[in-house]
């Protein structure tokens, strides 16, 4: 046992399951006498063996975990995508075994973003009798929302699979290199990014894994989670946290779930979000992925932590019990401002629509028009040629993680459409999910829409992306049903973007721009109506979006009122 000055750490302690499997952890106390109340961090991605000393120097036992099959942990590893897991059972024997430890006071608290967030929810719809207060974060309610809408299957998943979950399981199965991610993300780079077709890719993969990797590929539309229905056995609060360019910012819709079913009122009066201009591994950030949002956008997570178990672990009557429901940093350049609301969305937010029109030319450099009061000439429709052999790269950095891109970048490409509002003359602020309706058509049975809302800066400056969203033309109308274009007929798509909170200031132009790809961090429609993920044929589509009086293609953003 040794540790850092007041630290005492004890390393691989075995906790015992229900069943007598054993998982490795990590234990962080306090170097002094009595009894601490506990946080719990159950993760997949091999527990941490440092970076708690704030945690326990603030009066915290803390204790890192393996979870089953993984790394120093006992059992066989079932991955979430499947339904039953054994998760959750592990998650309450490990809350009930922390707080009969000699040292704990009996009162525990779980953290964790992610899929450590994933795991907590499990555990916490089992209602463990010692656990008082959760901090799950960056996680959304369901598998299909993990990466946005599951008809897609994104290159950055794939990474997942091969670098993130295959390398420990290949070292216990007593396979050949890579065993680190670090390893196996050199590979990736070598020799994955194009591969098709993707369905092959399990092969890669070690046994057990391949099966898991091919059963999600198989069937995009499983709901394995159902955390929409797992609230009402939540008596806990929870903090979570979550970024605008967060690939997981479905997490956000865990606040107004909890607030109308959780269990206990101190579930749905106490849980609590903040979301800020962040992708997924810098949530607390002022610069993220090379775009500067100023010193306001910055936080410190730890601190905000450290507060939220100090009411709940140790009844410290800090205030955080009277904090607004929701804390959301609203974008405007490097001069972003915090808000509060009851909920998310907030609701003092009206629609305002802006209609698409054009001289049918709305590529960069044409006259594609954004406008909530369209009285001039339009053409019927703007037409472009998507090409699966030369996507719309994704702009992203070499972490493969979202973030907020220049789309200017692109402006050389002819298979974006761009429409853009006049310069404003007044501010327009922006929270919630702004939509987009579109009537499109394509010469193909199949086909992706993609729709990005950028704050186009005058003259020259950059055109950061808020937010975007997609729809699959054959999920147009659910993952459960697959329905193909007739070609060259028009249909309506609703796409719903992801949330985000962003003020156009006076001189700024509203962007809204279509295509047809984001590759890798999508995969490419291959445009045949096949299985894209078994058949490599690629073909190249014409696709087009009308706008008419007939065909009312338009951009509708939550205005914030006042």
């Amino acid at each position: 046992m040794s540790g850092a000055l007041g630290i005492l750490i004890e390393p691989d302690v075995q906790a015992p399951m229900r069943d007598g499997v054993r998982l490795a952890a990590h234990v962080f106390r306090p170097d002094a006498a009595g009894r601490f109340p506990a946080i719990l961090l159950r993760t997949p991605y091999d527990r941490p063996k440092s970076g708690f000393e704030r945690y326990v120097r603030a009066g915290y036992a803390v204790v890192s975990m393996d979870s089953r099959g993984r790394y120093g942990s006992e059992g066989d590893w079932v991955p979430f995508t499947q339904e039953h897991t054994g998760d959750a059972e592990d998650g309450y024997d490990s809350v009930e075994w922390l707080a009969a430890q000699p040292w704990c006071d009996g009162k525990v608290g779980t953290l964790g973003a992610s899929y450590n967030a994933w795991m907590q929810w499990q555990l916490a719809k089992l209602r463990p009798p010692h656990l008082v207060a959760m901090c799950a974060y960056t996680i959304p309610l369901e598998l299909t929302q993990v990466d946005w809408p599951g008809g897609f299957r994104p290159g950055r998943r794939i990474k997942w699979w091969l670098t993130s979950m295959a390398p420990d399981l290949r070292r216990r199965h007593g396979l050949p290199p890579p065993h680190t991610p670090e390893q196996a993300r050199q590979e990736w780079e070598d020799h994955w990014i194009g591969y098709l077709p993707w369905l092959d890719f399990p092969r890669q993969l070690p046994p057990g894994l391949a099966e898991y990797a091919r059963d999600w590929l198989e069937h995009p539309n499983r709901r394995a989670w159902k955390f929409a229905e797992v609230h009402q056995e939540v008596a806990v609060p929870n903090l979570d946290f979550s970024g605008w360019y967060d690939h997981c910012n479905g997490s956000m819709q865990h606040l107004p779930l909890m607030q109308r079913h959780g269990r206990t009122e101190r579930a749905r009066s106490q849980t609590k979000l903040i979301a800020g201009p962040w992708n997924h591994p810098s949530l607390g950030h002022r610069i993220v992925a090379g775009f500067d949002f100023g010193p306001q956008a910055a936080i410190d997570l730890p601190d905000l932590i450290i507060r939220w178990f100090d009411h709940w672990l140790k009844g410290i009557d800090n205030g955080v019990n009277r904090e607004p429901a929701v804390r959301y940093f609203v974008m405007a350049g490097r001069q972003g401002q915090w808000r509060s609301a009851s909920t998310w969305p907030p609701p003092d937010t009206a629609p305002c629509e802006y209609l698409l029109s054009s001289d049918g030319d709305a590529q960069f450099g044409g006259s594609g028009r954004l406008s909530i009061n369209a009285g001039h000439p339009s053409a019927a429709a703007d037409c472009f040629s998507y090409d699966p052999h030369n996507p719309v790269p994704t702009l992203w950095t070499r972490e493969w993680f979202t973030g907020p891109a220049d789309r200017r970048r692109l402006e050389g490409r002819d298979d974006i459409l761009c429409y853009r509002s006049e310069p404003l003359t007044d501010a327009v602020e922006i929270a919630g999910h702004p939509e987009v309706v579109l009537f499109v058509s394509s010469s193909a049975p199949d086909t992706d829409f993609f729709a990005r809302l950028v704050d186009e800066h005058p003259p020259s400056g950059p055109a950061p992306e808020m937010c975007y969203g997609m729809v699959r033309a054959r999920h147009r109308h659910s993952l459960d049903v697959e329905q193909l274009l007739t070609p060259g007929d028009v249909v309506e798509l609703r796409i719903r973007m992801g949330p985000t909170a962003c003020r156009f200031e006076p001189g700024h132009r509203i962007r809204l721009e279509i295509t047809s790809s984001d590759f890798p961090n999508h995969d490419r429609n291959h445009n045949t109506g096949k299985n894209d993920l078994a058949d490599p044929e690629l073909v190249v589509a014409t696709n087009a979006v009308h706008h008419s009086a007939a065909h009312p293609s338009r951009l509708v953003l939550p205005v914030r009122e006042g």
